[in-house]
């Protein structure tokens, strides 16, 4: 049976890669998309989200929730030198399809109830509304089967300061909630080891999926060049995809070698170190979460491959410029 999910995400280039596979998996029955604040500007999210939406062919099949436009105590802090100021490469949605009347967080505590203990959540931007949701209805966490996570660093290695990784970063007092909130099972895709170790996709890869040539791959050379200049430049060697890996781990569970219960909290209040994630190993910790430490990077870099390899029926589709998805070292 297909896995009832909910994508809640700050929609830009891995953003919607992620949401390719939950739309287009038959593993995956997507009943919504919800957009929190995150990569870019808001209402640029929610047009990506749609743009992907076009692209897979699932216009009007599944609705785009909009959420919370700011984080519970924080200023916004986007991410437009990562992703480019838009997120998709200049690509734009041809569709006039207006996000849903539900907001975000009603529709996430909606469908919690309604697929209680069967719901999965991969959240793969900041925890906003995952933490609003968990205010909202005490029931909520318990009712979520799992919750995945795209988020902090095991080592204490960011990516946005020294110590925090970007989605915990820009919301760490909702991430808190969130830790804190008893879900079944919360699972943790983090930033260092495990993206920097295995969802790099280098020239080599890049030339793959270019040489696909398909709608899709177009699509994905494209809106993931500033994602790969950046990341490069960074000394990555190449785009990082661990959105993509949230949402493959939660369809496919073989992809996973290893992982460990631990207890994890979020530093609120360190000058330097707030943001940051702390996962403790240590025998007498009672653990809250489970940190995915190896998964199988060769079948998930296959399993994108081939994603982008389909070719959906598209009823109305974006308008590219001839020749504009040409992958380019930069």
């Amino acid at each position: 049976m297909p896995i009832p999910l909910v994508i809640d995400t700050d929609t830009a280039a891995d953003d919607c890669f992620a949401l390719l596979l939950g739309l287009l998996d038959p593993r995956a029955d997507l009943k919504a998309i919800t957009i929190v604040a995150g990569n870019v500007g808001f209402a640029q999210q929610v047009d990506n989200a749609f743009l992907t939406l076009e692209l897979a062919g699932r216009l009007g099949d599944v609705p785009v929730h909009a959420g919370a436009h700011v984080p519970l105590v924080s200023e916004w802090v986007g991410a437009t030198e990562v992703h480019g100021l838009d997120g998709v490469g200049g690509q734009r949605r041809t569709n006039a399809e207006p996000a849903s009347e539900e907001h975000a967080v009603d529709a996430l505590v909606r469908l919690a109830r309604r697929h209680a203990g069967e719901l999965t959540i991969v959240a793969i931007g900041p925890l906003t509304n995952i933490a609003l949701a968990v205010r909202r209805d005490p029931a909520f966490a318990a009712n979520v089967r799992e919750l995945v996570v795209m988020g902090g660093s095991l080592n204490g290695r960011g990516n946005v300061t020294p110590a925090a990784e970007y989605n915990i970063f820009v919301d760490p007092e909702a991430a808190n909630i969130v830790v804190s909130a008893g879900f079944p099972s919360l699972r943790f895709v983090t930033w260092d080891p495990l993206t920097i170790a295995s969802t790099v996709f280098g020239p080599e890869r890049i030339a793959q999926i270019e040489a696909l040539d398909t709608p899709l791959s177009r699509f994905f050379v494209r809106a993931n060049r500033a994602t790969f200049a950046f990341d490069h430049a960074a000394g990555l060697g190449g785009s990082t995809h661990p959105d993509s890996l949230s949402v493959a781990i939660a369809l496919a569970p073989e992809l996973t070698r290893r992982e460990r219960p631990y207890r994890v909290a979020v530093e609120l209040r360190g000058e330097h170190t707030r943001g940051a994630t702390v996962f403790d190993w240590r025998a007498d910790a009672v653990p809250n979460a489970t940190a995915i430490e190896e998964v199988d990077s060769a079948a998930f870099f296959t399993l994108m491959r081939d994603l982008l390899a389909q070719r959906p029926h598209v009823r109305r589709g974006p308008e590219v410029q001839p020749g504009s998805g040409g992958f380019a070292r930069v």
